[in-house]
């Protein structure tokens, strides 16, 4: 199990890393729909802050699988999020029609791995556990408050900028 465990650390990596390699300039694509354009843009250090910031999320979780042998509500909850969050890179897609980042590992690495991961914890008799609906919506605020907080020092420089402005002074 603490080779299932820490694999799924490994394919979180590999996932992250075409997202690390693709997010920035996807996001400052001018042709995208408005409320994308406004929320989405990130540079290189906040996509990789957002990133490292959840990778500490991911690698607590997966530790906790490795102690319990896969019995960790932890690790089974992190483990279905990112199983699940395919959809939404494959839903990114088919609405806007072209790539998004992480579109490529999508159907690679975080399918067959999660599938394989599920049927081999059930293989090996390890008890899944129910679902924790305060964990489930801890474990989905994860990413969004990752990427909030990568963007502080740009969203402080604003403030600062807009503070010290002659034209808002006046």
């Amino acid at each position: 199990m603490k080779r299932l465990a820490w694999g799924l650390l490994a394919a979180w990596v590999l996932h992250d890393l075409e997202e690390l390699a693709t997010m920035p300039s996807f996001s400052q694509q001018q042709d995208l729909p408005a409320p994308l354009a406004k929320v989405l843009p990130m540079s290189r250090t906040e996509a990789a802050t957002a990133i490292g910031l959840t990778g500490v999320a991911m690698t607590a979780a997966c530790a906790a699988g490795a102690a319990s042998g896969g019995r960790s509500k932890f690790f089974q909850a992190s483990l279905m999020g990112f199983g699940l969050h395919a959809g939404t890179h494959l839903a990114q897609s088919v609405v806007l029609r072209r790539y998004t980042p992480g579109l490529v590992t999508t159907p690679l690495v975080v399918i067959p791995f999660s599938l394989w991961a599920w049927r081999r914890l059930k293989a090996d008799g390890v008890p899944i556990a129910p679902s924790d609906r305060r964990l489930n919506l801890a474990l989905a605020a994860i990413v969004p408050l990752s990427h909030a907080v990568a963007r502080l020092p740009r969203l402080r420089r604003r403030y600062e900028e807009v503070r010290v402005s002659p034209t808002m002074n006046t």
